[in-house]
């Protein structure tokens, strides 16, 4: 059983994908941590927009890198979109995820991967395919709570162009740019909590088994 949750970053795939794993004993794969830590890497090497930088990044990337501190902040994610973007990082990653969908760890009977191109790209024969979205001001305002939750400072101006900005490298990328599978259920998050997110999507997976 695998399910591919995509969408873009504050939708909420976080919330549901942990319910789906919980629910149906599955695997769960944050796929834009695997990003978050190339990113990160890559601005400690050098550029992230460098290939050279990204790729060595890509290629040094652990599990252990996915626990590190920073890969919430806003700077690992705009690195994270940047690396991202760059084909050869694409092609390490991807790897990694296919084989932990077809071999999820700890007797799981399946897996959840959460992320931008799991029904397109990663997954493309999952069992279920979501996509997941909301409003840039929606997801603005959810990153700029969960910061403050946190105890760091932030101004939702930054957050809302930040967003928008990597939507649109997201969107325009000429590798597997983000957009919904032709066959994956699209649920628009923007007016409903996490409970109704998770309804909507128990909804979807069973009326297709």
């Amino acid at each position: 059983m695998i399910i591919a949750v995509d969408g873009p970053a504050a939708a909420g795939k976080g919330t549901l994908t942990r319910k789906l794993a919980e629910h149906f004993n599955l695997a769960r794969l944050d796929t834009g941590m695997i990003y978050r830590a190339v990113g990160l890497k890559a601005l400690k090497i050098g550029d992230p927009v460098d290939e050279k930088v990204a790729v060595e990044a890509a290629q040094l990337l652990s599990f252990d890198d996915l626990d590190q501190q920073g890969l919430r902040d806003e700077a690992a994610g705009n690195a994270a979109s940047q690396v991202a973007a760059i084909p050869a990082v694409r092609d390490i990653l991807l790897k990694f995820q296919r084989n932990f969908a077809a071999n999820p760890p700890n007797d799981k009977i399946g897996a959840v991967l959460d992320g931008r191109d799991i029904g397109t790209v990663v997954c493309p024969d999952a069992s279920y395919k979501l996509f997941i979205l909301a409003s840039p001001e929606v997801r603005a305002e959810r990153r700029y709570k969960e910061l403050q939750e946190r105890g760091e400072e932030a101004i939702r101006s930054a957050i809302l162009r930040d967003i928008i900005d990597r939507d649109e490298r997201d969107r325009s990328r000429t590798v597997a740019p983000l957009e919904p599978a032709t066959d994956a259920e699209v649920i628009d998050t923007s007016d409903m909590d996490a409970d109704a997110v998770y309804a909507a999507a128990l909804n979807y997976i069973s009326s297709r088994m």
